[in-house]
C-alpha cells in the first residue's frame, strides 16, 4: 500500500504535466526503499519494480499495459485489471484482497 506522501508526490507530478512514467516513478522510488532496507515480501530489484507500477496504476496513474510479447498474458491482464481498478472502473475483489492479507500475516509470523 504506498503512503500518502508518496500519493501526493504523484499527483503534484501529474498537475505539473508530467509523464505518467514520471509519476510511477515515485511508487517505484518507494518500493526499492522497502527492497533496500530488506523487507522479505520483495525478492528481487525486478519484483520492487513491477509493484511500484501495478500499485502507480491503482493509483490512478494513467500508465499503459505492456506490450503483447513483452510479458506474459497473465501479467498483462493483471496490468489492464490494476489500470481499471485505479481508473474507477471495476473494484478490487474483496475475496482476493482478504486472503493476500492473510497470506502477508502467515509469511510474517512464519519469520520469511
Amino acid at each position: 500500500m504506498p503512503t500518502q506522501t508518496t500519493i501526493k508526490r504523484a499527483s503534484r507530478k501529474a498537475r505539473e504535466g508530467k509523464k505518467p512514467s514520471t509519476q510511477a516513478g515515485e511508487f517505484v522510488h518507494e518500493e526499492m526503499k522497502r527492497y533496500e532496507r530488506g523487507d522479505p515480501d520483495i525478492k528481487s530489484r525486478k519484483q520492487a519494480i513491477a509493484i511500484g507500477l501495478s500499485e502507480a496504476r491503482r493509483a490512478g496513474v494513467k500508465l499503459k499495459s505492456p506490450k503483447k510479447g513483452t510479458a506474459s498474458g497473465a501479467t498483462r491482464k493483471k496490468a489492464q485489471r490494476d489500470k481499471a481498478v485505479g481508473q474507477g472502473k471495476a473494484r478490487p475483489d474483496p475475496v482476493r484482497s482478504r486472503a493476500a492479507k492473510k497470506a502477508a500475516m502467515t509469511r510474517k509470523h512464519k519469520g520469511r
